[in-house]
């Protein structure tokens, strides 16, 4: 994870209409920045669910939601209309974004080691600065939580 009180790393991406989305177009905002496995998973499911039903109440609180998976453009946009989310979904094919938020690691899973997205979360001050910064989060708890971060 990124110390906290460290400027947050600036970067542009594709998100699900293929629009390029910088985190300087958000200065002046809050941004929670969460970075999660893959599109149309259960766990990724409910805390992208769970970040749009609660989504009117961080835009009440000045704040935007990103999500940046290393899914595709075209998955992101499967996963927004499935499911109705109303934030914008950032697609990093590339890994560079996940890799500068310092997100990508060894995982294990049932002993099988390999390396992937940790689902992690970051708040992102109105200056572009990392303000908190949680790693392993719980997919379902965490956009609450957030939300009471702000």
């Amino acid at each position: 994870m990124l110390e906290i009180g460290t400027k947050a790393p600036e970067f542009t991406l594709p998100d699900q209409n293929g629009e390029m989305k910088s985190l300087a177009d958000f200065r002046g905002k809050k941004v929670v920045l969460y970075f999660y496995p893959k599109d149309m998973t259960a766990g990724c499911t409910k805390q992208a669910c769970a970040f749009g039903e609660l989504y009117p109440q961080f835009m009440e609180k000045g704040a935007v939601v990103l999500g940046v998976s290393k899914d595709s453009v075209a998955s992101h946009k499967k996963f927004e209309e499935k499911y109705g989310l109303p934030f914008t979904l950032l697609s990093d094919t590339e890994k560079e974004v996940i890799q500068a938020y310092d997100v990508w690691k060894e995982k294990k899973n049932y002993g099988k080691v390999t390396m992937g997205v940790v689902r992690s979360t970051y708040l992102i001050d109105e200056e572009g600065m990392i303000i908190k910064a949680f790693g392993n989060v719980k997919a379902a708890d965490n956009p609450g939580k957030m939300l009471e971060e702000i």
